[in-house]
């Protein structure tokens, strides 16, 4: 007597096809999902301590949510382009032959970007709060200096991370899979302008509304560029790193 038997039940099978797909969306929302992961945990160690309103405390340490995110935003970058086979610091490399007319794009698109990235901050602000002040207030208060001098590993990681995560990675990759590089950019652009909202998070309608908003326009205008011309993309993040050098500054202000 011969007999068959037959599996009732099936074990998933990752394909590595789906995997790589899956890739790019969650590198969109991965520095997010890390502002969060490190506010909640710096916010244990206040609370463990004993300090009150460990939550709200927490978001004074902003700085330290971003550039703990770029290491890791660092580290997944090398990983996702080693599975592909790449090198994810090919993508920061300056093209020799087109450097020239690189540079000179680069300092037009300047001339017209400052303005973009300067603009909706204070306007935008005063139209929510009824004063320019009370968003900045929200942001940035008074460090212990050990906190202000590690807050410059804030500028200094960012170039490597930020805009090589939305615009180096998951722009192109986000176009091929959508065959639309018009919604693969309006999609990149819109997380890198949300991320905002989680660095730090504070539980405020009107600050979440601020900090998308006064962004949003940039990212708009940082994809369109690397949109059409991606080897622009390394002068724009020592750039960035220059702009976040500034924004540290501020709390000499403070």
């Amino acid at each position: 007597m011969s007999t068959s038997t037959t599996s009732s039940t099936s074990i998933p099978i990752s394909h590595p096809e789906s995997t790589a797909a899956s890739r790019p969306w969650l590198m969109l929302i991965s520095r997010s999902a890390l502002f969060i992961f490190f506010q909640v945990l710096i916010a244990l160690i206040l609370a463990a301590t004993g300090t009150k309103s460990a939550w709200d405390e927490s978001a004074r340490y902003w700085t330290f949510l971003a550039f703990l995110t770029n290491f890791v935003s660092m580290y997944l970058l090398v990983r996702v382009f080693n599975a592909e086979g790449k090198r994810y610091w090919d993508i920061l490399r300056f093209s020799r032959k087109t450097w020239k007319t690189d540079l000179l794009w680069f300092l037009g698109f300047s001339i017209i970007g400052m303005p973009i990235a300067a603009a909706p901050r204070e306007p935008l602000a005063a139209a929510i709060f009824g004063d320019a002040m009370t968003a900045t207030n929200m942001l940035f208060r008074p460090l212990p200096t050990w906190a202000f001098v590690l807050s410059f590993l804030f500028p200094l990681t960012i170039a490597f991370a930020e805009l090589p995560t939305y615009f180096g990675y998951c722009m192109p990759r986000l176009a091929a899979q959508l065959r639309n590089g018009w919604v693969a950019w309006l999609i990149a652009s819109f997380f890198l302008a949300a991320q905002h909202m989680f660095l730090p998070l504070i539980l405020n309608g009107g600050y979440l509304l601020w900090r998308f908003g006064m962004f949003l326009p940039f990212a708009l205008f940082t994809g369109l560029v690397l949109k059409f011309r991606p080897s622009l993309l390394p002068y724009f993040v020592i750039v960035h790193a220059l702009m976040d050098v500034t924004t540290v500054l501020v709390y000499l202000m403070i």
